[in-house]
């Protein structure tokens, strides 16, 4: 054979094969795009942690996990040095013992005054009361001084007796009218001042109310001591929170993947120390607007392991638009989007996360019918 007529031969052959290849995948969708688009792919990912010290700061004395430790909710991960903390708390709980005793003392001392008050106010309405009986007494004495004197004066006058009598008269009238200005200026005295009623129970002395508005004034000063206690006790439970502080724990269970602070070394508040791969594991894939369908958030996805094919659940927690790198461009001007793509967050149930069926790195695919 003619070798032209060879290789025109084979060429031909090979133009057909092309034609028939390209029907085929035409018709049966086995092209590079067409699988992409009834596959979508992930890589798992887990959500990290930053874990640190909440607005405290010190010298760390306890470094109690490694990189690639494995830790439940609640391990001990690191502690600082609480010396200086415990301290203050010691020199705070001295304060309000010192505050509570003086409290008591005063209470004590409020109590022994009201009582004095009170002792001091029956005693002085006794002592008016007496004064009371002694003036009238006083009184009495002079009004039978002056029938007295009286009555002599008129028998003198008449001669029947002598001078001397009447002037014994006069005298015993003039002491009996000394006596009564005497109890009069002593019942004022008791008075303080103060009219006398009769009633001796409704007076309000002034000595005595000076010694209850004392004694009600220690009530003040209790109440003082009381609000300075209860200052003390807020910066007593702020330096205990603190203190609480001072030691780190796993907020979840995890992997420790990088510890950042080493023993001995001074940590500042809020200054990551430990990087830690939580359980919440999630893998995104980006599908095209029509494939959306009923999809939404909180729909359940059954994945399947690239490696084992090992159906995996999930949950839609998040849909939002693509990137523009994720976009369909094909024939639209000035380079839009045929399609524009979506981002879909799954987020891996926890039962398959916790128990080992897939681990971050690896792929998760998604089928989608055409």
């Amino acid at each position: 054979m003619n070798p032209n007529a060879q290789a025109k031969h084979v060429g031909i052959i090979f133009i057909a094969i092309l034609l028939i290849s390209g029907v085929v995948l035409m018709y049966r969708g086995n092209d590079a795009v067409a699988l992409s688009t009834e596959k979508k792919e992930g890589i798992v990912t887990a959500e990290q942690i930053k874990l640190s010290f909440d607005s405290v700061s010190g010298r760390l004395i306890n470094e109690s996990v490694t990189e690639g430790q494995l830790v439940k909710t609640g391990d001990l991960i690191m502690q600082l040095d609480p010396t200086d903390t415990d301290l203050s708390i010691a020199q705070l709980k001295a304060q309000i013992a010192q505050l509570d005793a003086q409290i008591k003392s005063t209470s004590g001392s409020m109590g022994l005054s009201f009582y004095q008050a009170r002792n001091d106010e029956q005693q002085s309405f006794r002592q008016i009361d007496s004064q009371r009986a002694a003036l009238a007494s006083a009184k009495a004495t002079l009004e039978n001084a002056e029938l007295d004197y009286n009555r002599n004066l008129a028998l003198v006058n008449e001669g029947a007796i002598a001078r001397s009598v009447l002037d014994d008269s006069q005298t015993n009238l003039n002491i009996a009218r000394a006596n009564v200005n005497q109890q009069q200026q002593i019942l004022d005295q008791l008075l303080a001042g103060i009219n006398d009623t009769g009633h001796t129970d409704s007076l309000a002395l002034p000595t005595i109310e000076r010694e209850k508005a004392a004694a009600q004034n220690m009530e003040n000063d209790i109440e003082a001591l009381n609000q300075q206690k209860k200052a003390l006790e807020v910066q007593l439970q702020q330096l205990e929170v603190a203190k609480s502080r001072l030691t780190l724990y796993a907020p979840e269970d995890g992997k420790i993947l990088s510890v950042l602070a080493k023993k001995g070394e001074m940590i500042s508040p809020s200054v990551p120390v430990v990087l830690l791969e939580s359980r919440r594991f999630y893998y995104d894939i980006y599908v095209a607007e029509d494939q959306l369908g009923d999809l939404h958030v909180g729909t359940q996805i059954i994945g399947r392991t690239v490696a084992g094919d090992r159906p995996i659940k999930g949950t839609i927690r998040l849909i939002t638009q693509a990137p523009g790198f994720a976009d369909l461009k094909q024939t639209r001007e000035k380079a839009q989007a045929d399609l524009t793509a979506f981002q879909i967050r799954i987020y891996i149930d926890s039962a398959s996360a916790y128990s080992g069926e897939v681990l971050p790195g690896q792929t998760i695919g998604v089928e989608f019918d055409e």
